[in-house]
């Protein structure tokens, strides 16, 4: 009983100082807790707003399916930058630390790659090439919180088109390093240089909010929080082996899932073999071509020489 009786004074000394830190009333909150309901599954999760975020376009049964794998997606890439955004504002993470963020990141897109059958085989070609024509000009490659990942994860010299490289640094505006970032090219005219209703759309929301990000990351992204480590906790076998994992997995394993599935419904459909946003799909996603490589210090000569190869 005595035990009972200091935990009880323990716990509402504890508030007290809580809410004297705050200029509140310990009273004040304890009686709200007489009148307050008790927490359910469905008010925690919020699960009737989660489930009434799906909208159709058309009657098509499976664009239900595409629309629910797209949404899971993107709660997948919310997960990936809690866990980055924890990592990379930690000042001095240790090693332990470090490795166990990026396992956890990295199993995230683990689930994502696998997750790549439930769309590939999930959906008849048939109603596919029908409900997509409903979605022009929109595309996945409007995912916001994908290019928030990679801004996070890199230098950015890295995400630049390789053939610009040379002519940009550290020293460059955000605005004009912004232009030439490789995914750029896929939402350009190769011709004209004319770009595509997809990427206008894109950037006239996101362009500000990009921008601001990737300064904020400039200095502590995962890249970078790498470099800030100890010279022998950069050599760590299992943290290198965690950011080889991850750079991988999103640049290359993950990718060619994405492109794989997308093979078997634009090309086997009677449609015109391009994507919904009319991007060059092809060479966007094909990592061997824009060669998207997030930590190319941790890999051989040979590695990166054949990258994305032989897939």
């Amino acid at each position: 009983m005595n035990n009972l009786t200091n935990n009880h004074d323990t716990i509402l000394e504890a508030l007290e100082q809580k809410f004297e830190a705050i200029n509140q009333k310990t009273e004040t909150h304890l009686e709200g807790l007489l009148w307050s309901k008790p927490i359910t599954y469905w008010d925690y999760i919020q699960t009737d707003a989660l489930l009434n975020l799906q909208t159709q376009r058309t009657v098509l049964p499976d664009e239900m399916v595409f629309i629910m794998y797209h949404q899971v997606n993107e709660l997948l890439f919310k997960m990936i930058l809690w866990e980055i955004d924890q990592l990379c504002h930690t000042d001095k993470p240790k090693t332990d630390f470090f490795t166990e963020k990026l396992r956890r990141i990295s199993r995230y897109f683990d689930m994502l790659t696998t997750s790549f059958d439930i769309m590939g085989d999930g959906m008849e070609v048939e109603q596919y090439m029908k409900f997509r024509n409903t979605l022009t000009p929109a595309s996945g490659f409007q995912s916001a919180q994908y290019r928030l990942i990679e801004f996070s994860s890199t230098d950015l010299i890295n995400l630049i088109d390789y053939r610009f490289r040379a002519t940009i640094d550290r020293n460059t505006p955000y605005s004009h390093a912004f232009e030439h970032l490789y995914w750029q090219a896929a939402g350009k005219d190769y011709h004209t240089g004319e770009k595509s209703t997809l990427l206008v759309n894109f950037e006239k929301k996101y362009r500000q909010e990009f921008i601001r990000h990737m300064e904020e990351y400039n200095t502590i992204n995962i890249w970078q929080k790498f470099k800030q480590l100890p010279v022998e906790d950069q050599q760590n076998s299992e943290l290198v082996k965690a950011m080889r994992h991850y750079d991988y997995t999103v640049n290359v394993t993950w990718v060619m899932g994405h492109l794989n599935a997308a093979k078997k419904y634009i090309e086997s459909g009677q449609g015109s073999g391009e994507a919904t946003g009319g991007s060059d799909w092809k060479k966007y996603m094909h990592p061997k071509y824009q060669r998207r490589i997030f930590f190319p210090e941790l890999w051989s000569e040979d590695e990166l020489k054949n990258w994305g190869e032989g897939l």
